[in-house]
């Protein structure tokens, strides 16, 4: 079940990475989903859901960006989703 958890968080850092690399990206966009990675990836932030529930802060921060184009907020909500659905388990 841990590894499970770990494959789906390793899945997330990977569609923001696309995100941060993605050209259009507003800057304070691609700084929010960077922090939100580190928090994520950080075990000195805390419990798994502790970290989990700072990247879903974040990233409800950078979505909520009048700037960002269409198929990143749609990319970032899939992210949610997939942070939101590492919490119910």
């Amino acid at each position: 079940m841990l590894m499970d958890k770990q494959e789906q968080i390793n899945n997330i850092i990977k569609l923001m990475q696309q995100l941060e690399d993605a050209p259009g990206i507003p800057r304070n966009v691609k700084s929010l989903i960077t922090e939100a990675k580190a928090k994520l990836l950080d075990e000195s932030e805390g419990e798994l859901d502790v970290r989990i529930s700072n990247a879903i802060y974040l990233m409800e921060e950078a979505g909520e960006d009048i700037n960002l184009p269409p198929h990143a907020r749609t990319q970032i909500w899939a992210i949610l989703s997939g942070l939101e659905r590492l919490t119910n388990e």
